[in-house]
């Protein structure tokens, strides 16, 4: 059956000067599509100025604005338990291309059946370049993953998926979690090419400690997952 109605959760962190803008730029972008959209706005940060500008936003296009804790993966948690679409979409709205999010949500109407994600091919510098590469190498060592870019957003994933809506992981690791439970349930995944790098506006969270962190994570979940006997990749490691 055809998907008729449209969630998108956009986390907002330190946004105050551009979620505004991304925001109608995103709602313009959608009106185009045969499908009726809801967004939910997660402030997940200090008060900037972000509340305000997001309930801006929000009254503008008819959305809805949630507060939570800091964390990415607890915004995204939060919004989709909030979302009522037949699709549900999550995307770093500081780093997504309006152009972007529309081929996605267009590409998962026509395949609805499937999980639709973004593989950006492209990077600020070559330290983002190195370390993405190095954390996605990881992870399909790990999980045997076939994804080439795990925390590549937007995501976009039809309601009847359900097991996407009981993901775990309040941190960044929420897209690594969300991977491994699509190959595990044997989800479809369409990876649609972006070349969308660089901020709309801001500075970007990701730093050395937080990298570190995330190749750290990547094997604690692993090792979660292996206590739990919920690990399906072709290594010796998994017994």
């Amino acid at each position: 059956m055809r998907p008729t109605s449209l969630s998108v959760v956009l986390p907002v962190y330190r946004q105050a000067d551009h979620i505004e803008e991304i925001v109608a730029a995103f709602d313009r972008g959608l009106r185009s599509l045969p499908v009726e959209t809801e967004f939910v706005l997660v402030v997940n940060g200090p008060d900037d100025g972000s509340r305000a500008a997001a309930r801006r936003a929000a009254d503008t296009i008819g959305g809805h604005v949630l507060e939570s804790e800091r964390g990415w993966g607890r915004a995204v948690l939060h919004g989709l338990a909030h979302a009522g679409g037949d699709l549900l979409c999550f995307t770093n709205s500081a780093r997504t291309h309006p152009s972007d999010l529309v081929s996605i949500v267009q590409t998962d109407l026509e395949r609805p059946d499937h999980v639709v994600k973004a593989d950006r091919r492209v990077r600020d510098n070559w330290r983002r370049r190195a370390g993405s590469a190095l954390f996605n190498l990881e992870c399909r060592l790990l999980f045997g993953i076939p994804v080439q870019d795990v925390n590549g957003t937007p995501k976009v994933f039809p309601r009847t998926f359900d097991a996407l809506l009981r993901l775990e992981r309040a941190d960044d690791l929420i897209d690594a979690e969300f991977n491994v439970v699509c190959h595990r349930r044997r989800y479809p995944v369409i990876e649609v090419p972006v070349t969308m790098t660089r901020r709309h506006a801001g500075k970007s969270t990701t730093g050395y400690r937080s990298a570190v962190g995330m190749y750290h994570g990547a094997f604690d979940l692993w090792r979660t997952m292996r206590r739990r006997g919920a690990t399906t990749f072709p290594m010796s490691l998994a017994g």
